[in-house]
């Protein structure tokens, strides 16, 4: 009864504020410019509206409408409160914008083509019989989670890919060793995001490849692997902790209950519908493995094909120069087809039954599709409010005083601006061309490690943020809540954090992997030590 007063009055409140700020109208001059620039532009204001939907998705549970309060701040923010500008920017700029951008359609394309082949799968009975082989061979919690970790590194080409791929692999063997949800959905995010940006042919390698204007963007981004930190970290902080058993946060609460049975903890369960679907006594493992093996290989084709490959690129190169959405769209769609003749042929599925998973994988994707036209939008007010133009002009004012610690402050710096504006992307885009410019001529070695800064706090706030379209595809692969995920996965990526930072001070100075990374893998098993024993101090 109290939480519901509490979000009771979180909303009128904000009802209140929205209904008070629509009603101050600022008319403009005759006079005006031929580009409009809003008064908020290159402010701090431009972080705001992300934050008020960040805040109000954490204190509501509720995401949907926490993120349309966002965008809707950031729309009246760009038009100076103007009642029929704010409505012009939100739908023209915004969500119009967003989904006729051929970028995002080619994502929500390819989302849509996962899910139904992923319903397809299932229908098929091939996740059931992976279950089954899985379960005969892996008996223990500890080994089932090293599996879906080790999955995980082995798909490194796309964190979306990567997050449908092992969320669908992986879900029927966990929920036999009571794993909860929200665990299997941070196992799923820290070896998307992380992974790919220490994978030299993935997506991400070509992404920051292409930001690195000057110099040869590959070489560097393979020389800044052994320093991103937050990246290695990770994955040895997710090691770690499965070995030690070690769990702390609302995540201990969730894997307590799932030992228990219950591998939710939390009313919100968007898939419930797809545990019901009665699967195919003719599945068996090849009738998961093959599709897996097929849209892993029809999609690097796709990119591989978008990079010139086939026009005489050499495999690297086309990979560097690839069009990641419209590979993964061509590539999973290609993978869509050889499913349905393959289950066809071996008399697994009929046709019409196949044809009757496309819907059905699509419905499965609405929540995660509709989560990702919402951030992308809010990205979108945060640009038109020129957010990337403040967080570059604050990182060169300090530049020049700090340089052995500017790693770990641009470390902070992408952090924050990953977290608020949800996108790894956009983040190096911002940073990365401000830190060789600024060490190009000076510092070589310490622009290398300040670009692998940029890469490390980008995945690092992109890994804690709830508008993030890696951690909302974690939540999808996982079929966990959004909102459950988030809470239970940011006290990890925290703790990453946290180490990292530390870790980066040390790199500053000493400006060699050799030591700083070994360093920052000890600072790390201390700190789950200490955790495991505070958790034994509290349990007895």
């Amino acid at each position: 009864m109290q939480s519901r007063k509490r979000k009771l009055l979180v909303w009128t409140v904000t009802a209140a504020m929205l209904t008070l700020l629509c009603t101050v109208t600022v008319f403009a001059s005759e006079g005006e410019a031929a580009e409009y620039v809003p008064s908020m532009y290159a402010t701090f204001w431009a972080l705001v509206p992300p934050i008020v939907a960040i805040a109000l998705a954490l204190i509501t549970k509720e995401v949907y409408s926490s993120l349309f309060v966002g965008i809707l701040v950031g729309a009246l923010f760009y038009s100076g409160f103007h009642f029929e500008g704010t409505i012009v920017h939100l739908m023209q700029d915004g969500f119009i914008g967003v989904l006729s951008d051929s970028y995002n359609v080619g994502i929500l394309i390819f989302l849509v083509i996962l899910g139904a082949v992923v319903c397809l799968m299932n229908k098929a009975g091939g996740s059931a019989a992976f279950g089954r082989w899985a379960g005969s061979k892996v008996k223990s919690r500890t080994g089932t989670q090293l599996a879906t970790i080790l999955l995980g590194v082995m798909i490194f080409i796309d964190d979306y890919f990567n997050c449908l791929t092992v969320g669908s692999v992986m879900r029927p063997v966990t929920d036999k060793q009571n794993v909860s949800r929200a665990k299997l959905a941070y196992l799923i995010d820290a070896t998307a995001a992380p992974v790919c940006i220490i994978a030299p042919i993935s997506s991400w390698a070509a992404a920051v490849s292409g930001f690195v204007e000057g110099e040869d963007g590959l070489s560097i981004f393979v020389r800044a692997i052994p320093f991103n930190f937050y990246a290695l970290l990770t994955i040895v902080m997710m090691v770690g902790m499965v070995l030690m058993k070690v769990e702390f946060g609302p995540m201990r609460t969730h894997e307590k209950n799932a030992l228990k049975g219950d591998i939710y903890t939390t009313e919100g369960r968007p898939y419930a519908n797809a545990e019901n679907e009665v699967p195919s006594t003719k599945g068996k493992v090849i009738d998961l493995v093959l599709p897996i093996i097929s849209l892993v290989v029809c999609c690097v084709i796709g990119m591989i094909y978008t990079g010139g490959f086939f026009s005489g690129e050499n495999f690297i190169t086309a990979f560097s120069n690839s069009d990641a959405s419209v590979g993964l769209a061509i590539g999973s769609a290609f993978g869509l087809v050889i499913t349905i003749v393959f289950y066809v042929v071996r008399r697994v599925l009929p046709f019409r039954e196949c044809m009757s998973c496309i819907p059905e994988g699509f419905k499965a994707m609405v929540p995660a599709i509709m989560i990702l036209s919402f951030a992308w939008t809010l990205k979108a007010m945060t640009d038109s409010l020129g957010a990337a133009v403040f967080v570059s002009t604050a990182m060169e004012s300090c530049a020049g005083s700090l340089m052995k610690l500017l790693p770990a402050i641009i470390f902070l710096v992408g952090c924050g601006l990953a977290f608020a504006t949800g996108t790894s992307w956009g983040t190096f885009g911002i940073l990365i061309p401000i830190v060789v410019s600024i060490f190009q001529n000076s510092n070589p070695q310490l622009m290398i490690i300040s670009i692998s800064a940029c890469m490390a706090g980008a995945v690092c706030g992109d890994h804690c943020s709830p508008i993030s379209d890696t951690t909302i595809m974690a939540s999808a692969g996982a079929q966990c809540d959004h909102v459950n995920h988030v809470s239970t996965q940011l006290p990890y990526a925290i703790v990453a954090a946290v180490v990292s930072f530390v870790t980066y001070i040390i790199a500053g100075f000493v400006q060699t992997a050799w030591i700083a990374l070994p360093a920052g893998i000890v600072l790390m098993l201390i700190t789950l030590y200490v955790i495991k024993m505070i958790n034994k101090a509290i349990d007895a």
